[in-house]
């Protein structure tokens, strides 16, 4: 059975929300924020949604152009 990350199943407090938003702006892979802030892909996956935030990266270009 896998190891649960220390804050699984506790609520987020206001500085792992600001923490993640930051993770995201500086294009953090989405398995790097889960790791930093002690959760799980999946809960980062949730609360960004909840929260209306975009995990998408931001410096690529569509379509494999460059």
């Amino acid at each position: 059975m896998a190891k649960q990350p220390p804050n699984d199943g506790k609520p987020w407090t206001d500085s792992h929300l600001r923490q993640m938003k930051h993770l995201v702006k500086g294009n953090t892979p989405t398995r790097l924020i889960a790791r930093e802030l002690g959760r799980t892909v999946d809960s980062i996956y949730a609360k960004a949604a909840k929260e209306g935030i975009s995990l998408k990266p931001t410096n690529q270009s569509p379509y494999n152009r460059r």
